[in-house]
């Protein structure tokens, strides 16, 4: 398989600081990656979600109402 990325200048420099290519070096990670356990989460309560929730909706009440009809004028109304 080949994968063409654009490399970050840091990832290069840690390679070359390890005395290793970036070829080797991008390979060492993701065997590193691939070498831990998934990491396994524990659904939800529902007491969880429900706080979840409501922090999502927090401030929904300072939310304006939407016209009746949205218009490209509604849209662009703050934009000159």
């Amino acid at each position: 398989m080949v994968v063409t990325v654009n490399i970050p200048d840091e990832l290069a420099a840690a390679a070359e600081a390890r005395g290793l290519s970036l070829e080797a070096f991008v390979q060492e990670i993701l065997a590193q990656q691939l070498a831990r356990p998934a990491e396994t989460r524990q659904p939800r309560t529902p007491e969880e979600i429900r706080a979840w929730l409501d922090s999502l909706a927090q401030f929904s009440d300072k939310i304006p109402p939407l016209p009746e009809t949205i218009s490209r004028e509604w849209l662009y109304q703050d934009h000159n």
